[in-house]
């Protein structure tokens, strides 16, 4: 291929790629196969290999994360940057119209209500219509540069593809035609609610501390110094605003500069309202309210607009807001409890986790009993005593979590809980180190006794779980037992067990002991992927677990990589591919390996297809409800991964198929809502024999 020719294909390209980015991310109507659309990538990907002054700053290879940073740089914004006055009162809200009334005595103001996403505000800057530079707000005059990993968003453009605006409710002579030599657009960066909880549930599964709220997860994750872990995290972005612009007629009206900022490519948010009065805007807040648990993103208010722009540039600004604007934020649902108890939780990777014990309290539908401190740093910031009256509340709806305490019902009897300087499960000494990936770069105390019971345990418990080896009857209490009595120290030596041995334990009994043998026997054949995950290492979930086995033969293959292959395999950065080195480069887990491979367990994976060969399922995501008739969820799972598939736990527009057994609930209803094709087992197992 010549050059003139790869520059004409790769343009190609880069726009097919966008249409379909944009398609998906921003419209969520894909028309493209997740397959097709990998193929697209590849070509691109290897065409910039071949061709390297073809890789420009728009091209859609940037969005998979580049050099990890040393440092971000300080950008200042064009136009400075300010925040909101927030407001939990609806007399407030009166208050504010009626202030803008009086200082607009000859004008009919006119209001647009958005909602309020729970996220980080950012500012993106274009020229010429390329996305150019990216920063946080900062202190509103200047934020950190954080260009490259705003670019592993893909609902951000990189390219601005618009040329005229609509006019807020009829056509206008304001309408504005091309795009700014200049422009800087704001608007907000979010997990959603299924990215969050995929998230957490990758990070439970690898044996890591579950971030605590969306919000603060993707702050962290935005200043994750490598751009391939914040790719990983599957952020999203809503526009709603601009700073400076230099070219072309700006809009007139919050409205109209709605529709445009969605006419270049921009997402905005899917539902606002338009107001004339106070009485209206607050129907509108009440409304927003009824529905934002609907959204795809947390949302913790409603943001108060004056419409015309024009408007607000007569108003102008205090020293702390502008005088156009508010947010009315809705009151968390908490609830206030006596804390009776510290305890400290040693987990698998030897974290210590203080876990507050409450007098049981109802919130938001469930009685809680129990809820988070995160870590040390969170118990001094709180100042948190035994004794104290304390508001919990769920974060980000999943995790109670306590986060305030009711200072003045203080007695005096509290008493102030001191972090053990020896593991509370070994007397082992605990060390400090910063969370990896912590969405505040809070410090972990780990305890450094490889053999703590506690550690032990945990690694026991896991390997036998269901996501993993799946061994029967391999819970908490047996294996509380079995490392108690000296009879295990390891996963490996759950292979040398015999029946006589596990008879002699506590509620026991010959057939209880002769089934756990027989499920410690099957899971000798379990997939490759099942044994890397069983292993523990850390930030390596089954996600990631799976796509080591889609890329590696066996289980030599995968520790015979180094850092920089690992490091290239799908779903694998950086601190991922250092941390399996780091494992194995442990002798003690070496021997491990060893001992397993003479257990006969298998090491060979049977997702590994090399690329010429990708499966008759390949780009086609499944998802599976109901009870099958003759075989589990983990079976059919399998079996489509083995043919090249996917399996998601929820039904989007992009699931290919929904299998339905006996029993089929919300999923069912969701896919025929979407006409997703629904297949029963029978043509399930005949599509998996072609």
């Amino acid at each position: 291929m010549t050059l003139a020719e790869a520059k004409n294909r790769h343009a190609t390209l880069v726009e097919e790629i966008r249409k379909h980015d944009h398609a998906y991310y921003v419209e969520a109507k894909p028309v493209i196969s997740d397959f097709d659309y990998d193929r697209l990538y590849r070509e691109l990907l290897d065409l910039e290999k071949q061709f390297p002054d073809l890789a420009t700053p728009d091209s859609p290879s940037h969005r998979v994360g580049g050099t990890p940073l040393d440092k971000f740089k300080p950008v200042r914004h064009l136009a400075p940057m300010m925040s909101l006055d927030n407001t939990y009162s609806q007399e407030e809200v009166r208050q504010f119209v009626a202030r803008v009334q009086k200082l607009l005595p000859h004008e009919k103001p006119e209001w647009v209500v958005e909602p309020k996403v729970d996220g980080v505000a950012i500012n993106l800057r274009y020229e010429e219509g390329l996305f150019t530079v990216g920063a946080t707000r900062g202190d509103g005059t200047a934020g950190d540069g954080i260009t490259a990993n705003l670019k592993t968003i893909r609902s951000l453009p990189l390219k601005l593809v618009g040329t005229r605006a609509m006019a807020s409710r009829s056509r206008s002579e304001d309408a504005i035609e091309g795009i700014p030599r200049v422009m800087e657009v704001r608007g907000e960066v979010y997990f959603t609610k299924e990215s969050f909880a995929k998230v957490n549930a990758e990070r439970k599964s690898a044996g890591e501390e579950l971030f605590a709220n969306p919000r603060n997860t993707a702050a962290g994750s935005l200043k994750q110094l490598d751009p391939k872990l914040v790719a990983k995290r599957r952020l999203d972005i809503i526009l709603y605003g601009t700073g400076h612009i230099d070219g072309g007629k700006p809009p007139q009206t919050q409205i109209e500069l709605l529709h445009w900022l969605k006419s270049l490519g921009f997402k905005t948010p899917e539902k606002h309202w338009f107001c004339r009065s106070a009485d209206e805007l607050l129907r509108a807040i009440d409304e927003l309210d009824r529905i934002r648990d609907h959204f795809a993103y947390e949302t913790d208010g409603a943001v108060i607009k004056l419409n015309s722009i024009p408007l607000r540039d007569k108003l102008g600004v205090t020293s702390k807001a502008p005088r156009w604007g508010m947010a009315y934020k809705y009151a968390p649902d908490q609830a206030e409890t006596k804390l009776k108890s510290v305890t400290i939780q040693v987990g698998r990777t030897g974290a210590l986790t203080p876990v507050a014990g409450l007098e049981p309290v109802f919130l938001a539908g469930t009685t809680v009993k129990r809820a988070t401190l995160h870590n040390e740093d969170q118990i001094r910031r709180l100042d948190v005593r035994v004794g104290d009256t304390v508001v919990i509340q769920k974060a980000g709806e999943i995790i109670p979590e306590v986060v305030r305490v009711v200072t003045e019902k203080r007695t005096g009897g509290e008493k102030t809980f001191h972090f053990p300087k020896q593991c509370p499960e070994c007397g082992s000494k605990v060390s400090k180190g910063k969370a990896v990936e912590g969405e505040d770069e809070a410090a972990v105390l780990r305890c450094t006794n490889p053999d703590c019971p506690a550690q032990v345990r945990g690694r026991i418990e896991h390997w036998c779980s269901r996501g993993a080896m799946d061994i029967e009857g391999g819970g908490e209490v047996l294996v509380a037992q079995l490392v108690k009595s000296g009879l295990v120290h390891d996963v490996a030596d759950l292979y040398r067990l015999k029946l006589d041995e596990l008879a002699n334990l506590e509620r026991m009994g010959e057939k209880s002991a002769r089934n756990f043998l027989d499920g410690v026997a099957a899971s000798k054949s379990r997939d490759m992927w099942r044994v890397v995950y069983g292993l523990g290492i850390l930030h390596v979930g089954a996600g990631v677990a799976k796509a080591i086995g889609r890329s590696y033969p066996d289980l030599d293959a995968v520790f015979a990589a180094g850092i920089d292959q690992l490091y290239e395999t799908d779903d694998v950065g950086e601190v991922i591919a250092d941390s399996i080195a780091q494992w194995y480069g442990d002798p003690r887990n070496r021997q491990l390996i060893d001992r397993l491979r003479k257990a006969d367990l298998n090491f060979k994976s049977g997702l590994y297809q090399p690329a010429a060969a990708p499966g008759p399922f390949a780009g086609k995501t499944f998802v599976l409800t109901g009870t099958l008739p003759s075989m589990t969820r983990e079976e059919a799972t399998a079996k489509i991964e083995a043919l090249g598939g996917k399996v998601s736990g929820s039904v989007s527009k992009k699931t290919d198929y929904v299998v339905a057994g006996e029993e089929a609930g919300s999923k069912l209803d969701k896919a025929q809502k979407l006409g997703v094709k629904i297949i029963d087992e029978k043509q399930f197992l005949k599509m998996c024999v072609g």
